[in-house]
């Protein structure tokens, strides 16, 4: 099984190509999960109502303005974009929200500094699991209710890893608009190509990778056989990935 992290960044018009490679395998008999993401779409809705954008080392602050935004987006227009791209690829996928069936257990992360911003405590892969069963692909959206109801905004990155380890996915993948990993940011000869947990947790990160690293962490460390960074803007590389090679490759 592989998860896959489908960012923003790979939902061009060129979306189809990558969509026609995951029918491939599918038909082969590999089952796959997508977790989207949609910074791109959000920042462009929030322009639209003269919204600023904040975030903190990846992280967007969610005001509840913001979180209205968010759902609507997330849930709505890119959830269903990318069903409908899936499908027209032949693939029989389904969309959900990490609220369904209470599939993603989720809690405030920092009330203070990120606002609406969710962490997942728990994952219940019961419909998830029911899905591939029938045959289905899912596609899941990263947003979830907490216990009191309200809707929180959950980093798709650290979503699809939770995911990826409670399936104990053979491959996560993340799609992302860099290569891999980088060492010594912006030195792009310090990409790292192969990384254990251990080493990754002593490296430090800023910016849009820290949720990508924890996420690859918490991915291998609860369940997933491996975690991969690559570049999701290309196509070759995308095929690398699935076919286990290229990016930055995270194991135990």
């Amino acid at each position: 099984m592989i998860v896959i992290k489908f960012g923003g960044h790979a939902m061009g018009e060129s979306s189809a190509a990558w969509m026609k490679e995951i029918a491939g395998q599918f038909k082969n008999g590999e089952k796959f999960v997508i977790v989207h993401g949609g910074g791109p779409h959000i920042d462009a809705e929030l322009k639209v109502r003269g919204i600023e954008k904040k975030s903190v080392n990846g992280f967007r602050i969610t005001t509840p303005e913001i979180m209205h935004v968010v759902e609507m987006v997330l849930t709505g227009t890119v959830l269903r974009s990318v069903v409908r791209s899936l499908r027209a690829a032949g693939l029989p996928a389904v969309g959900i929200t990490g609220s369904d069936d209470g599939l993603l257990e989720v809690k405030v992360r920092d009330l203070e500094k990120l606002g609406l911003v969710g962490e997942v405590v728990k994952v219940n892969p019961g419909i998830i699991n029911d899905l591939l069963d029938m045959g289905y692909l899912p596609v899941i959206s990263p947003v979830a209710n907490d216990s009191a109801g309200q809707a929180l905004n959950i980093n798709a990155d650290i979503a699809a890893g939770a995911i990826a380890g409670a399936l104990r996915a053979n491959q996560m993948l993340f799609m992302t608009d860099v290569p891999g990993i980088y060492a010594q940011w912006p030195d792009k000869d310090s990409l790292i190509f192969e990384v254990s947990v251990a080493a990754l947790k002593e490296m430090t990160f800023a910016d849009g990778m820290v949720p990508k690293v924890e996420a690859a962490i918490n991915a291998v460390e609860s369940g997933a056989t491996s975690a991969r960074i690559m570049d999701g803007t290309s196509l070759l590389a995308f095929t690398d990935a699935l076919q286990g090679k290229g990016g930055t490759w995270v194991r135990q």
